[in-house]
């Protein structure tokens, strides 16, 4: 696909608007996650259940982003990218109606559906914006990724304190609305490539062995971890997994394009990318869990003060984000996820070590943010640099898939193993039979944290592992 010639004005409304898509949709995926023990104490429910609220969005995002990545080369990218979001927009509004934990999940489900707004808004950009300034583009998208991000810890946490959590999902509803107006007006359609047919086989692989495995990973402890059922689970992911496999090298209209898969750092990158989510969703899932849950396991912190605490990460995601872009101009990408690897080990060894004080808590955080924010800089841009442009929907939905696995099995490992590893402690007394008696729940113990972070440790491990045989790449001014 050629390079859309527009004028400088039109580039920048065309980048602004895809950025702020991805503004919206990061505040509303982030503004729950202060709120995950509210709604362990909401719905009367673990940790592991509850992390199915984060899993189910992820999931059906990472089948979204597989089919209609390729849909919006096909059809058009404004085309597509408008369905989801009118299919985001219904499912945020009924999201704060729901009143089981059941009904919640099933909302998030269908809202992870537009998800897929976020990989074809990367390939807009990559259409209109020439190559010599792609790095700085991509590097505003991931700024506002963390503006997002910012928002929705500091505002939803706000609105979950004060109106409750059911207004998160309300407000989000106008906004959602202004976008797609201001879409339909303002942004152009690009050429398609005709009609080709879709990959339903192997999205219905992938999407049942993911879930499939989620569910071992979640409900192992509950089962049992060597019952029939759970071992089952997992033996059906692994086959399901090495059928899809086997499926897209053979497909003629596979979703996962395996001759680009083949590039090694088109392979590599997403790999990286994979880990890298996943250590970042091990953040977001415990660090308010950890500062909300009472003494002695936890910091016994109120939901607005949690998001506060977070919310430094996010800006240096958001300051880190351009300083990327700079390395990308002048050094290539490489260093770039290099050096995003290196902060955020030494950010996940301290989560590890020391997380005894907030500010410990704090610092932790942000040595973590920091190094997020400059490994999917240097990420996204391996990709594009390294995949001719009439496959950019389709490279850049993939590359979404190996993210959504990574974001998808964090929450579900954490909640397993905070579900696995608890303390009980007394959070009240109440009269029964006219006798006093202490009401002792259970929280997750300093054990499960420190599993949690050593697996971000050997997860970032990997990443540099993967990321020594990437080919060296430079995008020149």
């Amino acid at each position: 696909m050629s390079e859309i010639k527009m004028s400088k004005r039109s580039i920048n409304i065309t980048i602004a608007l895809m950025a702020f898509s991805g503004l919206l949709i990061i505040y509303v995926e982030t503004m729950i996650v202060p709120a995950i023990p509210v709604f362990i104490t909401f719905f009367h429910s673990t940790y592991s259940n509850v992390s199915w609220i984060l899993t189910a969005y992820i999931i059906t995002g990472t089948v979204s982003a597989a089919i209609f990545g390729k849909v919006a080369d096909i059809v058009g990218k404004k085309k597509v990218f408008l369905l989801l979001g009118i299919i985001y927009t219904i499912a945020i509004s009924f999201g704060g109606f729901a009143h089981t934990l059941d009904e919640l999940i099933a909302v998030r489900a269908v809202q992870g559906i537009g998800f897929g707004m976020i990989p074809i808004a990367f390939a807009i950009i990559n259409d209109v914006v020439p190559r010599e300034k792609l790095a700085l583009a991509q590097g505003i998208m991931s700024a506002t990724f963390a503006i997002g991000s910012g928002i929705g810890l500091v505002l939803g946490s706000y609105i979950t304190e004060t109106l409750g959590w059911q207004w998160d999902f309300h407000t989000a509803i106008p906004v959602a609305i202004i976008l797609l107006i201001l879409t339909y007006i303002f942004i152009r359609e690009n050429t398609v490539t005709g009609k080709q047919k879709i990959d339903f086989a192997g999205v219905s692989m992938l999407g049942a062995g993911l879930v499939l495995l989620i569910f071992g990973l979640s409900e192992g402890e509950h089962y049992g971890w060597y019952s029939h059922l759970i071992i089952g689970m997992f033996i059906l992911a692994f086959i399901l997994f090495a059928a899809f496999t086997y499926f897209e090298s053979h497909y003629k209209y596979a979703f996962i394009n395996m001759k680009l898969l083949k590039k090694r750092n088109i392979f590599l990158s997403n790999i990286v990318g994979l880990f890298a989510m996943a250590a970042m969703y091990f953040l977001f899932f415990t660090v308010p869990t950890l500062l909300q849950d009472p003494s002695p396991v936890g910091f016994g912190k109120t939901v607005f003060y949690s998001g506060l605490i977070m919310f430094p990460a996010t800006v240096m995601n958001m300051v880190f984000a351009p300083v990327a872009a700079r390395i990308i101009k002048h050094r290539g990408p490489r260093l770039s996820i290099i050096i995003g690897l290196s902060v955020d080990i030494v950010g996940f060894w301290l989560l590890y070590l020391y997380r005894a004080t907030i500010p410990e808590i704090l610092l932790d955080t942000m040595f973590v943010g920091a190094g997020i924010s400059l490994m999917l800089v240097g990420i996204i841009n391996v990709l594009l640099t390294s995949t001719p442009r009439a496959n950019a929907g389709e490279a850049t939905g993939m590359n979404t898939v190996f993210r959504d696995i990574g974001m998808s099995i964090a929450p579900a490992v954490g909640g397993a193993l905070e579900t696995m590893y608890t303390l009980k402690v007394t959070v009240g007394v109440q009269i029964i039979n006219g006798i006093p008696t202490k009401i002792q729940l259970p929280f997750p113990d300093s054990t499960a944290y420190n599993y949690i972070y050593l697996i971000g440790v050997i997860f970032v491990i990997l990443g540099f592992i993967f990321t020594a045989f990437m080919k060296k790449t430079k995008i020149e001014s």
